[in-house]
């Protein structure tokens, strides 16, 4: 027998959107280094090993190699459109879920489908988000992939204009389907997770709502686990986002040619084997881990601020 589904609180839709869009701000600010090392693992066609002679062979080893050749600041390489994308996405994903089970509600007869209404929740709220927001991940993943000896952008407008101007607006959207083949069942996944484990920790450990450490550890765990579920799509995304910019991965090695998500895939496989499919799994796990604990909790604490600013 189903759990009854919890009432979505009575915040206004905009408060829902001003804490996904903190949420996003927050989370991407002190995730963006892993994110950069696991982009630049994802569009490396050489083995990640200590055994290769890959140009990156371990996150330390990445870690260290963008310090020395590019300076503390590369971390953060791409970091403003990659914020723009935080915001859109975080704004768009929070709303539109509780937009999504405010409609569910309605419906008494799915009460036995508890945690089956916050995936297809989550799945819609993270399609929505994804689309809102894909061209600044485009553009970031560009600003992330190219080389400080020959830079193709040099920053977030000219990347817009460049793109406009030499190739044309659909390329904004390349990789969109296999991200929303990733993104809706990992958002989905991370919010039905996360009720379960919140639940769990309300149940046997502590009763308390909105308790930051309920938030911490299950939004962790759910992001951990979703990632590793949905990976591969993650990676083709990349790939996809960067065909055409052979000019801009100069000293990166071999680049990656491909033309479409199922010939990503077949390439992948041919080239590099199953393990080619999670190259940049380690670090994107501790990022998943720590932006959906973060994520979830920021957001949980800006609701009941502005709820006690409202009083």
């Amino acid at each position: 027998m189903g759990f009854p589904i919890p009432k979505i609180e009575a915040e206004p839709n905009l408060d829902h959107a001003i804490a996904g869009a903190v949420s996003g701000f927050v989370t991407r600010f002190l995730s963006q280094p892993l994110d950069v090392i696991k982009i630049r693992f994802q569009l490396q066609v050489e083995p990640i090993s200590k055994h290769h002679t890959g140009k990156y062979r371990s996150m330390s080893q990445a870690f260290l190699l963008i310090l020395k050749e590019e300076g503390f600041a590369a971390l953060w390489k791409g970091h403003a459109p990659a914020q723009l994308l935080s915001i859109a996405y975080g704004t768009g994903q929070f709303y539109s879920y509780n937009i999504f089970m405010k409609t569910m509600e309605k419906f008494p007869q799915i009460e036995e489908w508890y945690h089956m209404t916050h995936f297809i929740a989550g799945a819609g709220a993270g399609s929505v988000g994804t689309i809102i927001s894909f061209p600044f991940d485009t553009v970031r993943t560009r600003l992330v992939a190219q080389s400080n000896s020959f830079q193709v952008y040099n920053g977030v407008l000219h990347s817009f204009r460049s793109i406009l101007q030499q190739e044309s607006p659909r390329v904004f959207f390349s990789g969109l389907l296999p991200t929303l083949l990733q993104i809706a069942p990992h958002t989905g996944l991370q919010f039905a997770f996360y009720k379960l484990f919140t639940d769990f920790y309300k149940r046997y450990i502590s009763s308390t709502e909105f308790s930051f450490y309920n938030s911490m550890l299950s939004g962790s765990t759910a992001g951990l686990i979703a990632k590793t579920i949905v990976y591969p799509f993650d990676l083709t995304r990349k790939r996809l986002q960067i065909q055409g910019f052979q000019h801009g991965r100069k000293g990166f090695g071999k680049f990656f040619q491909c033309y479409g998500l199922r010939d990503c895939l077949r390439v992948t496989l041919e080239a590099e084997g199953v393990q080619g499919l999670f190259k940049g799994l380690a670090p994107s796990q501790v990022k998943a881990a720590m932006t959906s604990a973060l994520h979830f909790t920021v957001y949980e604490q800006v609701l009941l601020l502005l709820k006690f600013l409202r009083q």
